[in-house]
């Protein structure tokens, strides 16, 4: 199986790469992430015209979380938002997908840490913890994926004293995201590349993506169940070199049977 994420940047906008990528590239799970949709515009019909099923939580103009799953794969027990939690914004969505739980989440950016959002972001950091951890307890093969808005460590950044102490870059951020591995969890990226310059985000601006000035803040986090079944674990640029793309590229695990 192979399971995949990507912050879309408005699922309106960028429908016709989404469909392009699922084309070229059959994944089984694809998280999406930034719909900017109301939940009543999901272009549902065109996602089942190429062979996906979905459930989504979506949100107009910003946020919104969706995860597309091949048929004939079915989507069990599926849950929008972190249960107990009434979160205003929509970002986390999960389901049952052949076996595995499947968890998509559009985590909060933060915009400054001198911001009232930077609060915001480490609170829900702290509910998204907390539901990890009941799931990864019920699910032992459990994956967590999505648009964290973390760079975990420095190889993670193509400017370290740019943004050093820095949203997305900051030590409480960063050690949240330690806190989500501490569950029982694993970077798959990290298992298969421990090379620095590997980003899956780059600015529109100034040709940040031409020049390779990125962060990697897009991941996908597994359980050891599924850590022992991963072959491989790939930043697939190639969507960000099309006409309109998103600002993200997606990130893809293959699972053996």
């Amino acid at each position: 199986m192979k399971f995949a994420t990507w912050n879309v940047n408005s699922l309106k906008v960028r429908l016709p790469q989404v469909l392009q990528w699922l084309a070229e590239t059959p994944v089984d799970v694809l998280a999406l992430q930034e719909l900017k949709l109301d939940q009543d515009k999901f272009p549902l019909a065109e996602i089942e015209a190429a062979g996906y099923r979905a459930v989504w939580y979506g949100q107009k103009t910003y946020n919104g979380v969706a995860l597309l799953v091949r048929a004939p794969f079915e989507i069990e027990d599926p849950v929008l938002g972190i249960p107990g939690y009434d979160d205003p914004q929509r970002r986390v969505i999960a389901a049952t997908v052949n076996g595995v739980r499947v968890i998509g989440a559009y985590c909060v950016n933060g915009e400054s840490i001198e911001s009232d959002k930077y609060v915001y972001k480490l609170e829900w950091y702290a509910r998204l913890h907390d539901y990890l951890a009941l799931e990864v307890e019920k699910h032992p093969a459990c994956v967590l994926m999505g648009d964290f808005n973390i760079a975990p460590d420095d190889r993670d950044v193509y400017d370290v004293e740019a943004w050093r102490d820095k949203v997305l870059c900051s030590v409480p951020e960063r050690a949240a995201f330690e806190g989500l591995l501490a569950l029982g969890l694993t970077d798959a990226f990290r298992v298969f590349n421990q090379e620095d310059k590997q980003y899956s985000w780059w600015d529109y601006r100034a040709a940040m993506f031409r020049r390779n000035l990125g962060l990697r803040i897009d991941h996908i986090l597994v359980t050891d169940a599924l850590k022992a079944r991963a072959t491989e674990c790939v930043i697939d640029k190639a969507p960000r070199k099309w006409e309109r793309p998103s600002d993200h590229a997606p990130v893809v695990i293959t699972l053996a049977d």
